[in-house]
């Protein structure tokens, strides 16, 4: 090694910021992985052994620093605003029609860009390197998520040739084939699978951790401006050819176009081009291309008058149906999936789909070997809307409905629209009951996912629930790909969860129609496991949120002799039986008696909004009327807002809602 490796060093960061940027921005690289890894670990070591000569901005910083308390919130230089919809040509071109009759007879011209399906943010630049960035916020201010952002692998931290300062506006976005990864490692653990890859780069942005951001492949994208110092540009297209330019993210599908047909044009093309993408997206962006002329259109107090996101029409397929499965779920539920011919949907290819239940089967005279058009409107699962009966094979049969369980042959019980298993003994229920049990939101066993369940009920080490808590060093050893390590680690997380509070305890037993908020009330009201289990109907109905027909489901659950089995052996094992002291606060306060309305991005889960909302005394609502007390609007918020707004009803802010939960806790 040179006596004098600044030059080296120099030469090394730029040469691993080129190939980052080939590869993550432009699509082309030019050396194998291999030679990649090379170069990234000489850097590394040449910064390990030199770390005065340490770039802050050097690419191998991306892993995350210190995780933080919570975010700041810092006022936009440039107010940061969403887009109007629509959802049909014609509004489209009512749209086209006021922009012209807005310019007085100046000829327009537009911009057509993919509308990304991912968390909007502001990225600043100062003299060439990133030293913030931020969400959008409720447009005024945004969460500072610069630790966060810096790991997105392709944004560079120092760029050459940039102004003095500037500020672009993006996307922050899940790849999809990531997000389809993502997906099966949460799966495999026994973890909720995020809905779309936009929840799941929203919510990874949102984290405190930056090391666990890291983890996690996001990508962002550029497509427009914020503050900006020492530099101009006359259109959007011009600036989309700058950012590419500049050797940032940015958008390498646009189009200049003119005129009613051009713009018509333009985005039935994105239509037919946007499943190459590597991100998702569900529409187009048309933009008044000048900016001069933007500024004459103005704006209202949320969106541009110059702009407006047209969004296409949820991708259907049509395929054929081969076969029908059907799935049990934790409480006996029998749920009909359609195994069909695999065909490409969205971007992926689509082989089963839900049929949600016998009663809708026949209601869509759903059949084995039909046609049928299956339907994915940005959610995990597809599902299977109509059938094509001009095209119905003579061969075709009605699908015949389970008499008995289809894992454990056992009696169903017809509820509603659904069919149920009623053997406790069900393996498919076993499964699925244990996997619920031991779930992050409920008794929370690191280590216990979909994998190992299965290997542990398979080998016979696990027949009913309480069996977790007998599991042995010697029994684990036995289980394929199970080492010393990982029986220890399992262990220590079985261990761990008897001192759960009760409510989790509650929800982990899986009683039909008692989820995660109405679990920490019984645990409030009832105080112990013991009083609950013998409350009769009565008792429970004088809970809120406790009706009729949830009150029996839960003295039926408890009056099953399985279930009774089940209390002795977990309170044998050492399970916490009994509400502690912060399960048994009063829960009045400040939103007492006060029905709320949820929309849009939060930065937590809704179900830990909903608990809070409940623990302070008031209640949560699906939709928006009259008498809704407060709607509250995250982050990309939709058709709930607008209803609150014409009807006058309060609109909280994230920030808002904190601040009131934080008078009545005294915070």
């Amino acid at each position: 090694m040179s006596s004098t490796p600044a030059p080296q060093y120099a030469r090394l960061l730029e040469e691993v910021r080129r190939h980052d940027r080939l590869y993550y921005v432009e699509a082309k690289p030019e050396i194998s992985d291999a030679a990649y890894d090379r170069l990234y670990r000489e850097l590394q070591d040449l910064e390990q052994a030199h770390p005065e000569l340490a770039d802050e901005n050097s690419p191998t910083r991306k892993v995350g620093g210190s995780p933080l308390d919570s975010f700041r919130s810092v006022a936009h230089a440039v107010r940061m605003q969403s887009l109007n919809n629509t959802y049909s040509e014609e509004e489209l071109e009512d749209f086209l029609g006021r922009v012209e009759k807005g310019l007085v007879g100046q000829a327009s011209e537009f911009a057509i860009e993919p509308k990304i399906d991912g968390l909007a943010v502001s990225v600043r630049f100062e003299n060439g390197r990133l030293v913030q960035g931020l969400t959008r916020g409720d447009g005024e201010r945004g969460d500072d998520i610069t630790e966060n952002l810096k790991t997105i692998r392709n944004l560079p931290l120092s760029v050459r040739g940039l102004p003095k300062l500037i500020e672009f506006r993006g996307e922050v976005y899940l790849p999809e084939p990531a997000f389809a990864a993502m997906n099966r490692a949460r799966e495999k653990k026994g973890e909720a699978l995020f809905a779309n890859p936009r929840n799941a780069a929203a919510g990874t942005l949102k984290l405190l951790d930056s090391r666990e951001v890291a983890k996690r492949p996001l990508a962002v994208i550029f497509y427009g401006l914020g503050e900006v110092a020492g530099f101009s540009v006359e259109t959007q297209n011009d600036l989309h050819r700058q950012i590419l330019q500049w050797g940032l993210p940015g958008h390498a599908w646009f189009r200049h176009v003119r005129g009613t047909s051009g713009v018509l044009d333009a985005i039935r093309e994105l239509n037919r081009d946007r499943l190459n993408f590597p991100f998702a997206t569900d529409g187009a962006v048309i933009k008044v291309d000048r900016f001069d002329q933007q500024k004459v259109l103005g704006q209202t107090g949320k969106a541009p008058r110059w702009a407006i996101a047209y969004k296409y029409a949820p991708e259907q397929a049509e395929t054929r149906l081969h076969s029908v499965t059907f799935q049990v779920g934790r409480t006996g539920v029998i749920t009909p999936v359609a195994e069909l011919e695999p065909v490409l949907l969205s971007g992926s290819t689509v082989a089963r789909a839900t049929l949600h239940n016998f009663e809708e089967i026949a209601r869509k005279d759903i059949r084995v070997g039909d046609l049928v058009t299956v339907e994915k409107a940005g959610e995990v699962i597809p599902a299977v809307i109509s059938v094509n009966l001009k095209k119905r094979p003579s061969d075709s049969r009605p699908i015949s409905v389970p008499s008995h369980c289809p894992v454990c042959g056992g009696p169903l019980s017809k509820e509603e629209v659904f069919l149920r298993c009623r053997s406790r003994d069900c393996v498919g229920q076993l499964k699925r009951r244990l996997q619920h049990f031991a779930h992050r939101g409920a008794m929370d066993i690191e280590g216990m996912g979909e994998v190992m369940v299965g290997q542990l009920v398979d080998a016979g080490l696990i027949q009913h629930l309480d069996q977790i808590y007998g599991l042995t060093d010697e029994q684990l050893a036995g289980l394929e790909r199970m080492g010393e390590k990982s029986a220890a680690n399992l262990l220590e997380g079985i261990a761990a969860s008897k001192s759960r509070p009760l409510w989790r305890l509650i929800f982990g037993l899986g009683i039909p129609q008692v989820g995660a908020v109405l679990s920490e009330s019984l645990a409030r009201n009832f105080r112990s496991l013991s009083k609950l289990s013998s409350a009769t109907v009565s008792d429970l109905t004088q809970i809120n949120d406790v009706g009729p027909k949830v009150a029996e489901e839960i003295v039926s659950f408890f009056q099953e002799p399985s279930t009774r089995r089940l209390l002795v052996s977990l309170e044998k094992a050492g399970l916490n039986f009994t509400a502690r002291k912060e399960e048994l606060a009063e829960r009045g306060g400040v939103f007492s008696g006060k029905k709320f309305v949820l929309t849009g991005t939060l930065d937590q889960p809704r179900e830990e909004f909903i608990r809070r909302i409940q623990s302070l005394g008031g209640s949560v609502v699906g939709s928006v009327s009259a008498k809704t007390d407060y709607v509250l609007a995250g982050e990309e918020a939709g058709s709930k807002l607008s209803q609150a707004r014409s009807l006058g009803v309060p609109i909280l802010s994230q920030k808002e809602f904190e601040k009131l939960v934080g008078q009545d806790t005294g915070e």
